[in-house]
């Protein structure tokens, strides 16, 4: 189950026995979940469930206390920068920077991507979230929504297999 390669048959989202202690604090607990590629999942709970500490842990930005996370066929833990090209997060925080323009600020993130044609691809990214007419805009003076639509075209740039 576990080889070095991805298959369409394999999922493309795996925790086994997933485990997230801070201290004493218990927020995951023996998480097992299987996601398969082109499905749509919804992570709902009350607050301090675990949601947030789960996705953290499966976009490497949390180790694991214990258990194994695969993305594809990449272990968080050992290939993390591997995860991070296969995956796109939009997190509370947008990520952007408000004295620089839409434009700019996909550029910023397709160049640290070291994505072909950057230019073209930000253009694409822009129209996909239909902030195409705002390429010029600083990020500031977008309201709430329209930034998080900027966030979710950061997050899309480099075209990721999990979203």
């Amino acid at each position: 189950m576990h080889s070095k390669e991805w298959s369409p048959r394999s999922p493309l989202v795996e925790a086994i026995g997933l485990e997230k202690r801070f201290g004493r604090t218990v927020a995951l607990r023996g998480v097992d979940l299987r996601l398969a590629s082109g499905e749509v999942y919804a992570l709902l709970g009350p607050n301090g469930a675990g949601k947030t500490t789960l996705i953290r842990v499966l976009a490497t930005l949390e180790p694991p206390s214990a258990g194994r996370v695969l993305i594809g066929s990449a272990d968080v833990c050992g290939r993390p920068a591997e995860v991070r090209r296969l995956i796109g997060v939009v997190l509370h925080q947008s990520l952007l920077y408000g004295d620089l323009t839409a434009e700019e600020s996909l550029l910023l993130y397709a160049r640290l991507h070291d994505l072909d044609d950057p230019r073209a691809r930000v253009r694409e990214a822009l129209e996909e979230v239909g902030l195409g007419g705002r390429a010029a805009d600083l990020v500031r003076t977008l309201s709430r929504g329209m930034r998080q639509r900027l966030a979710l075209a950061r997050a899309m740039l480099h075209r990721p297999r999990v979203l």
